[in-house]
């Protein structure tokens, strides 16, 4: 399944979780920041939190939605993040509600990454799963 399809399941969740490690204790998060862009899936986080520094330390995570139907979305891969500003610029403007956390008065910003070497699959719940990518 492309990027599209991946985009447009998390969009009809609305919100989705991504888990990441921190040593041997696994961390759970709701999110609902992403967007497309330049053939990539992008996700945002601030710079600041825990979940930033966990990914920085092990890369390795999983992204979990589940739609209205009752499909639920795994998405696993390695994050890597963006240096280029134009992303998280990209992102703000989809969300502007965020600006009020990340600008320069609380000096927070936003980190955005992608998935590579991922995987991702729909999986109904009585079902197997179809791979999307």
């Amino acid at each position: 399944m492309t990027m599209n399809k991946i985009a447009a399941f998390l969009k009809e969740a609305g919100v989705f979780f991504l888990a990441t490690a921190d040593g041997a204790q696994p961390k759970l998060r709701p999110l609902g920041l992403f967007l497309e862009m330049d053939g990539k899936l992008l996700f945002g986080v601030g710079d600041y939190k825990d979940v930033c520094h966990q990914l920085q330390a092990d890369p390795l995570c999983e992204i979990a939605a589940v739609k209205p139907d009752g499909h639920w979305l795994r998405y696993t891969g390695r994050a890597v993040f963006e240096t280029d500003p134009k992303y998280a610029a990209a992102a703000l403007e989809a969300s502007p509600d965020l600006k009020n956390i990340y600008n320069e008065q609380t000096g927070y910003k936003l980190a955005m990454f992608h998935l590579e070497d991922a995987a991702a699959y729909d999986i109904a719940v009585a079902g197997a799963g179809e791979r999307l990518d």
